[in-house]
């Protein structure tokens, strides 16, 4: 199961260049993570992302995902990522990963801090395969423009404005990782209806493109399925596997 299924936003993904309008205080959202691949359609783990309790200036949010027990048989999934992120414009200030699948447990930090355009942040890298430390690295990224981590592009996607975008535009941003900078580019595909639980919901569709600083693509496309209304819940998220394909769904809010 890979994160970036669940939420670059994740799900999962981008700032807002008018601002923060939404707060989504006491939020939370339960997603289901299908595996499918031809006839088979089968619940592979869960996700939930909270948005905790904060300060004036500050929030915090946190994403949990685990595996079901049939797919721990195969690749065992149990990660956290914690954020603290500033109200005004949902811009980071602490991200932190917290790993175990497989048999490689990881640990990313990341402490953010900005110079006018220019975002720099001090990563921590540690991992361990089969109990033993495999890698512990430090290093410094910098980017100039709108940059995000994992967590905060979830809050900050969800307040662009959709709404006044045509088809086929394109917004490009920096993401950070513990492990590395890259290039988000978002692509909106228009509105369009998406079922689940039985009920369709008019939806913003966007496709999310990776690449590094050569332009080369550093994983493949995803799209996601947003609610076109004041709430903006994403309520699909799809992404392609060597075999088949994993699809996150709304369970509840």
């Amino acid at each position: 199961m890979n994160l970036r299924l669940l939420f670059l936003p994740a799900f999962l993904l981008l700032v807002c260049a008018t601002g923060n309008s939404r707060t989504f205080d006491n939020e939370t959202l339960r997603y289901k993570v299908l595996y499918r691949w031809g006839l088979i359609n089968k619940t592979a783990g869960y996700a939930t992302i909270r948005m905790l309790p904060g300060g004036a200036e500050e929030c915090r949010a946190q994403l949990t995902a685990a595996s079901e027990p049939w797919a721990d048989r195969f690749f065992r999934v149990r990660d956290t990522l914690n954020s603290t992120m500033r109200r005004a414009d949902f811009s980071p200030v602490f991200y932190e990963k917290l790993a175990h699948e497989g048999n490689e447990r990881k640990h990313d930090i990341v402490r953010f801090s900005r110079s006018g355009a220019t975002y720099t942040g001090d990563c921590v890298r540690k991992v361990w395969k089969k109990g033993k430390i495999f890698r512990d690295e430090t290093r410094t990224l910098t980017a100039v423009g709108t940059t995000v981590d994992m967590m905060t592009s979830f809050y900050h996607m969800r307040n662009l404005p959709f709404e006044d975008w045509k088809p086929g535009h394109t917004l490009t941003i920096n993401i950070f990782s513990g492990k590395q900078k890259e290039k988000l580019t978002f692509k909106y595909c228009g509105i369009t209806d998406v079922e689940i639980k039985g009920k369709k919901r008019p939806c913003y569709h966007i496709t999310f493109i990776f690449t590094g600083d050569n332009q080369k693509k550093t994983s493949d496309n995803m799209d996601a399925w947003i609610t076109a209304d004041e709430a903006r819940i994403p309520l699909r998220l799809e992404g392609k596997l060597p075999v088949g394909k994993v699809q996150c769904e709304l369970v509840e809010n």
